[in-house]
């Protein structure tokens, strides 16, 4: 029997293997999570295959022949993907319709969040808020299946997540449609409490490794702490994500 790790939470179930079934797979225009592809793969399919998933912005991972057996029994010809359990909006479309509706956008940007745990329970916090959607980028983000859809509380279901090929690219973007950059790490000198969040806003918050990315830093409007005191000076992600968004609904709606 094929082994499914919980880190990769991959199940038979949404697992589409062949390299004709894989291209057939994107044509379809499902979303897929990832592709795994056996490495120096060769075949007369291969360059039409790597023009597919290039040209769909799919994340892309190459891998020993050993991995793929044991991910299915088949003729997996050197190419799975792993089909997501939601659909992943357009950051442009989302945009777009939250001015439609009159709302003030609110939008939450994860550089860098790769632990399932921490990237669930911020879904499920944006959800509670009134998030608009989730910005994340194509690499160095968690799955948002499997353990994260499970800590989510279905949230994942709900909340729109828009994934995106370049970070810098949706930062400006978001700058232009009108929306204020706001970075929160430890280091910032201005304190959340003292920012006006009412206007549209973009929240940027980074992982627990490396944080925001300094090209990514370079691009905000403000970069914002959480004041604290005590012998340690940083909060776990999905709790400093909870009391930035707080602290939006609070002076939007209290």
């Amino acid at each position: 029997m094929p082994s499914f790790s919980k880190k990769t939470s991959i199940t038979r179930k949404n697992l589409i293997f062949g390299s004709r079934a894989v291209m057939e797979t994107i044509l379809a225009g499902k979303t897929i999570e990832k592709i795994f592809l056996q490495r120096a793969l060769k075949g007369p399919r291969s360059k039409e295959l790597y023009d597919l998933i290039a040209a769909h912005e799919i994340p892309l991972k190459h891998v020993p022949i050993e991995k793929l057996n044991r991910l299915v029994h088949g003729n997996h010809q050197g190419a799975v993907a792993v089909l997501s359990p939601v659909e992943f909006a357009p950051l442009e479309v989302i945009i777009q319709t939250t001015f439609e509706k009159g709302k003030v956008p609110l939008i939450l940007v994860l550089d860098g969040v790769t632990d399932v745990h921490n990237f669930g329970a911020i879904a499920r916090t944006a959800a509670c808020m009134g998030v608009d959607a989730l910005v994340v980028p194509m690499h160095r983000s968690a799955s948002v299946a499997g353990a994260a859809m499970k800590t989510s509380a279905g949230a994942l279901a709900l909340l729109p997540v828009c994934r995106v090929a370049s970070l810098k690219v949706a930062l400006q973007y978001l700058q232009e449609s009108g929306l204020l950059l706001f970075a929160c790490h430890e280091k910032a000198t201005q304190t959340l409490y003292k920012s006006d969040l009412s206007l549209p806003t973009a929240i940027i918050l980074g992982g627990e490794d490396v944080g925001i990315a300094v090209e990514h830093l370079k691009l905000t409007d403000y970069q914002v702490k959480i004041p604290m005191q005590g012998p340690i000076a940083s909060l776990n992600v999905s709790v400093a994500t909870g009391m930035v968004l707080y602290e939006v609904l609070r002076q939007r709606f209290l």
